[in-house]
């Protein structure tokens, strides 16, 4: 049987749907002295997609992708019970010697 490798070329536009937004709190600014960043992203991405799109968007090269799906918790808002929506976090560590700004907004 012949495998063949399928190289994943991720567009501008769907590593923009991928990476939704950047963690910033405390234990994630702290983890960036570790070279590593934190983001939210889309929950049916794949670590290998969330790897193309963070190396499209911001240029760096992108040793290992960690992620967690955090599910929703129950919360009651004014006597109505319903959950919080579930979040899938990935902490990127990056190269030696790359760095992500993690001022800017990603647009």
């Amino acid at each position: 049987m012949k495998r063949s490798v399928k190289i994943n070329n991720i567009s501008e536009g769907k590593s923009l749907i991928i990476i939704q937004k950047p963690i910033l709190t405390e234990k994630s600014t702290n983890l960036n002295q570790y070279n590593q960043y934190s983001f939210v992203v889309n929950q049916s991405s794949n670590s290998i997609q969330i790897k193309k799109a963070i190396e499209n968007i911001f240029k760096v090269k992108v040793i290992k992708v960690n992620t967690s799906i955090t599910r929703g918790k129950l919360k009651s808002f004014k006597g109505q019970i319903g959950y919080k929506k579930n979040v899938k976090k990935a902490i990127v560590t990056l190269a030696e010697g790359n760095t992500i700004d993690s001022s800017l907004e990603i647009k």
